[in-house]
């Protein structure tokens, strides 16, 4: 499986053709001195075989091999032509193993310990503590030990007063800032985007923060990053990194950065790919996905089961997160505390 295979192994088994490819034998090269001290890198022309800082001319397609000048590039073309093709499409494989493989589940509601729903009503953030509660366990009565209903304006996690202004508000998500929480940086970096809550807009200090959740791991903040990217917002449109976002996104069980690819795949014409990206987000809960999927049947690029076993992933998702309690909630305010 090329998911095992190393650039080295590849050189390897093709080693009888080393003096006609080149590239080879220079891979095998660096790997033997890289064992032998591994404090030590030095570049080898794939051409002429030179050696030396200076050789840093790289193959624009691969990026795998390098060269001391561009002459040297030209005159290796046909002979590097096979195997840069052969490492394109071993790379774009082991990257859609990446990109289509089943995302990592997310965190159970801390309270009821169902899974916390994809819809944003379905649950809610709390600066105070740093959790996400359902919106049914937000929407139940609290009680003292005693049995007593108390007031409900309380995190219902760790019971500290809900916040009485923007200005506290913003407080402690400073605090949780501060402290590194990602989701609390995401959430600050939309209320730049958005200039609401007390803040200016600043889409560039959007972006910025974005950035600094994403890599300590929140997956809408890609998402964020992807559209901003699409739409042009704080940044040149760039087509390329949206997707290069959304996918980060996707990889780490965002269903919007999903269904966006499965929109943009569609776009393209890629049906296949389109169809692949949404059952995943479906599985996720994601109904717009579903309606995706629901078109490509009636237009013929899905099949009955297709569209069959998207239903029944939809329907294993509701059963993971329905629940009385949320029910009651929903029916209490039918937007505040939707979830599905």
């Amino acid at each position: 499986m090329y998911e095992n295979m190393s650039a080295s192994d590849s050189c390897k088994d093709s080693a009888s053709k080393s003096n006609e490819d080149g590239v080879c034998d220079v891979n095998n090269k660096l790997h033997n001195m890289s064992l032998n001290n591994t404090d030590v890198v030095v570049s080898v022309c794939a051409n002429c075989g030179k050696e030396g800082s200076d050789v840093n001319n790289i193959c624009n397609k691969c990026k795998q091999v390098k060269y001391c000048n561009a002459a040297c590039k030209k005159k290796h073309k046909k002979k590097h032509k096979k195997d840069c093709e052969e490492y394109i499409r071993l790379a774009a494989e082991k990257h859609d193993i990446e990109l289509f493989k089943e995302p990592p589940p997310k965190e159970d509601c801390p309270i009821c310990f169902l899974r916390i729903p994809t819809l944003e009503t379905g649950g809610t953030y709390y600066s105070c503590c740093g959790k996400t509660i359902c919106s049914g366990c937000e929407y139940a009565p609290l009680y003292d030990h005693q049995g007593n209903e108390v007031d409900n304006e309380k995190c219902p996690f760790c019971r500290t007063p809900a916040p009485t202004s923007d200005e506290e508000a913003n407080k402690r998500e400073k605090k949780r800032v501060e402290v590194g929480d990602p989701i609390a940086i995401y959430n600050v970096g939309n209320n730049y985007r958005e200039g609401e809550y007390g803040f200016t807009r600043d889409y560039k200090k959007a972006l910025e923060l974005w950035h600094r959740a994403a890599e300590l791991g929140d997956d809408a903040a890609y998402a964020g990053i992807g559209y901003a990217y699409e739409t042009g917002q704080g940044v040149e449109v760039d087509k390329k990194k949206a997707i290069h976002y959304f996918e980060l996104a996707a990889m780490e069980g965002n269903v919007d950065g999903r269904h966006n690819l499965g929109c943009l795949e569609e776009k393209a014409g890629n049906m296949n790919r389109a169809l692949k990206h949404w059952m995943i987000a479906v599985r996720s809960g994601d109904n717009k996905s579903l309606n995706g999927i629901k078109d490509l049947y009636s237009d013929g690029y899905a099949t009955k089961e297709d569209y069959t076993k998207a239903l029944q992933l939809y329907q294993e998702y509701l059963s993971e997160i329905k629940s009385p309690q949320r029910d009651e909630a929903a029916v209490a305010d039918n937007e505040e505390f939707r979830y599905y």
